[in-house]
């Protein structure tokens, strides 16, 4: 069979990401490389960092993406968009426009007489009371016809700064750190759920920008996709096995899937160890493109530092004529 993507949280068109064309266009040529080889692709939620679609109008922006996902489909590859807490108010746009197939709500998939749970994961677990308040206010039918009153001019801007202030407000702008297997709401809410339906295989989540892989039990594993603004990680099933891998620019052959996986530790449950297998690694000696930053992150020389650093033939001439 044809391989199977997942992957999500790329927040296209945040104000808190330095470079979003790049950003973008990084996401486009990974894409881009699987359209051939890819069966299906999940993309679990917060692929934009703020989606409302009017009527008769859609953000701006987004064409690159956009247009990758129209060409993926019109090549006969699957595309599944899950909504997240940031593009929940999706209706039928990409559905009649590019061809995807639209998720509301987490759904259960046989992939390969395997079983997935996939969702994107906010509302999953036990989470913070204004979280949740705020979760009902956005999935409110009357707060969103309301909404929909103003004029897209307002109504996107105030999304966008709404959704830069809420990332920037944590500390270094980041997301909090793994909070561990007997704390993290995914993982709780994974291992519950096992309890009630033994046969799922495998969990797979977006939403806590966290690359990690847990076996569950032999036959169950739970994993945490990262995001696509900072890690550039995804996962892949090639029939037998799920990898969660890095996206690396410049692998030497981008059609074989090898070339893409990296080895991950094995976490440990109830005191056993459960290997996870993977795949010989055939890496070129390329260089890995700089993580994008927040505008938090984001460092610019001082002026004084960058003529310095830019112009040493006027420093020496100005030394000399004081000399003289």
């Amino acid at each position: 069979m044809k391989p199977i993507y997942f992957l999500s949280d790329a927040h296209l068109g945040s104000l808190a990401i330095q470079s979003r064309r790049m950003q973008e266009r990084r996401l486009v040529r990974f894409l881009d490389s699987i359209k051939l080889k890819a069966g299906a692709i999940y993309l679990l939620g917060d692929m934009f960092d703020f989606w409302f679609e009017y009527k008769t109008v859609v953000p701006k922006g987004y064409t690159r993406f956009l247009g990758k996902l129209s060409e993926l489909t019109d090549l006969g590859v699957e595309v599944h968009y899950f909504t997240g807490n940031h593009d929940l108010w999706m209706h039928d746009y990409l559905v009649e426009e590019c061809g995807v197939v639209l998720h509301t709500s987490p759904s259960t998939v046989e992939i390969a007489d395997k079983i997935f749970y996939l969702a994107h994961g906010d509302g999953l677990g036990v989470e913070s009371r204004s979280f949740t308040f705020l979760r009902a206010l956005f999935h409110n039918r009357v707060a969103q016809w309301l909404f929909a009153a103003l004029h897209p001019r307002w109504g996107v801007s105030f999304g966008l700064q709404w959704a830069k202030h809420s990332r920037l407000k944590r500390e270094d702008g980041r997301e909090p750190p793994f909070q561990g297997e007997d704390k993290e709401p995914l993982i709780l809410f994974a291992k519950s759920y096992l309890k009630d339906h033994p046969d799922i295989n495998f969990f797979i989540f977006g939403h806590r920008h966290l690359d990690y892989d847990l076996m569950l039990s032999r036959s169950a594993r739970v994993v945490l996709l990262g995001d696509w603004i900072q890690l550039f990680t995804y996962a892949v099933f090639d029939g037998e096995q799920l990898y969660l891998e890095d996206y690396i620019e410049g692998e030497s052959d981008p059609d074989s899937i090898s070339t893409h996986h990296r080895l991950r530790p094995a976490h440990h449950v109830a005191s056993q160890t459960f290997s996870i297998q993977s795949p010989p690694h055939e890496r070129s000696h390329s260089l890995r493109l700089p993580r994008l930053q927040t505008l938090r992150h984001a460092h610019r020389p001082r002026r004084c530092e960058h003529r310095r650093a830019t112009r040493p033939h006027l420093r020496s001439a100005r030394s000399q004529r004081r000399r003289q």
